[in-house]
């Protein structure tokens, strides 16, 4: 009689443990248009779940290949986020058993949605920078929207309302005079425009951003001495970028201030290349075109044709005896972002160009 109600209490314990995983699994959240490595989207919603009481203490998580099987996700992943909760101490396991609810209870983390308009080096330079900085503070949804308005609407639309803060990068290919329209819907305690400032946004929000027209026209202003040997200024800008038009701005104003010939050249491939210019490139491939075509009319970059480029890189450093180059610090820009959330401040911080002066000037 005692073996028979031992067995119902295991079989009992069986039966709630296999309802409270099924519960579980309902909860797990994947979100195939993130950014953010599944692994560690497995992992926010195991420590979500944890938060929010749905998971107890000693409590058995699916197998590696239940979860595998239902959220169509490899093996790999799901092991590498049972093993990354184990190594914050999240989790522990049993050989052979496998893995069980080891904390108690899990600090809330601050939650992030971060919407960046592509990962280039330089954005990802800031993205490494603010996940640095943030540490263990913060659980991230990272997306990236490729410059496509529509689907940048649509990101923000469907983003959880719970989330402590936005972090938002708003770039276009096309115009960008709908975009305050969607930032507006989100409370404005909670906004981080990041990189540019976007006109109409209403509210007392935060920014961590470039001062496009003024800085560019500074950091020409620092150039002036080598910019004297030259009579016309060129700044080469594709006719569909997402750059900021501020930055046309800053150079038109240098330009008059200071006497210069100017142009905007939109397409590199068609410019015919004349002694006394210098060149402003603001994409990695103009740049690339433009050496090309110098160096192929055998003139001599830094003596009668002048280039400077747009974003600073490691390797500017050492092409052609170094580029110069006009650059805002993108690691600042990262770790004052994260420093906001940490602090909860509300600012408005520019972050400043800086000139590097190389021979290509």
């Amino acid at each position: 009689m005692q073996n028979a109600v031992r067995y119902q209490s295991v079989y009992y314990f069986i039966y709630l443990n296999s309802m409270s995983q099924r519960n579980f699994l309902k909860h797990i959240e994947i979100d195939v248009f993130s950014a953010t490595p599944k692994y560690r989207q497995l992992a926010q919603s195991i420590i979500k779940g944890i938060s929010e009481g749905r998971l107890k203490q000693n409590e058995v998580l699916p197998s590696i290949n239940e979860l595998s099987n239902e959220f169509d996700v490899s093996r790999d992943t799901v092991e590498k986020s049972y093993k990354y909760l184990k190594k914050i101490s999240v989790l522990g396991s049993v050989p052979g058993k496998g893995f069980y609810v080891k904390a108690r209870e899990v600090k809330n983390d601050i939650r992030i949605f971060l919407l960046f308009n592509k990962l280039s080096t330089h954005k990802k330079i800031i993205y490494d920078a603010f996940v640095k900085t943030l540490g263990n503070e913060a659980m991230i949804d990272f997306y990236i929207y490729n410059n496509d308005f529509n689907l940048f609407k649509k990101l923000i639309d469907k983003a959880d309302a719970s989330y402590n803060y936005f972090v938002i990068i708003a770039h276009f290919l096309d115009s960008d005079k709908d975009a305050c329209d969607i930032l507006n819907t989100l409370p404005k305690e909670k906004l981080i425009l990041l990189d540019k400032l976007v006109p109409g946004v209403t509210g007392e929000f935060s920014a961590v951003y470039e001062d496009f027209e003024h800085d560019i026209y500074v950091a020409l202003e620092k150039a002036l001495p080598e910019l004297k040997k030259y009579k016309t200024l060129k700044l080469i800008l594709p006719e569909h970028t997402y750059f900021p038009t501020e930055i046309i701005n800053g150079f038109k104003k240098f330009c008059t201030r200071f006497a210069f010939s100017e142009k905007i050249v939109h397409d590199v491939k068609n410019e015919t290349i004349k002694m006394g210019t210098a060149y402003i490139c603001l994409m990695e491939d103009d740049l690339v075109t433009l050496v090309e075509m110098i160096s192929s009319r055998g003139l001599g970059i830094g003596k009668n044709i002048g280039v400077i480029s747009y974003n600073e890189t490691p390797l500017k450093k050492i092409i052609l005896k170094g580029i110069t180059t006009i650059s805002t610090d993108f690691e600042k820009m990262g770790m004052e972002t994260a420093r906001l959330i940490l602090s909860g401040q509300k600012n408005k911080i520019a972050i400043p160009f800086h000139l590097r002066l190389r021979p290509s000037l």
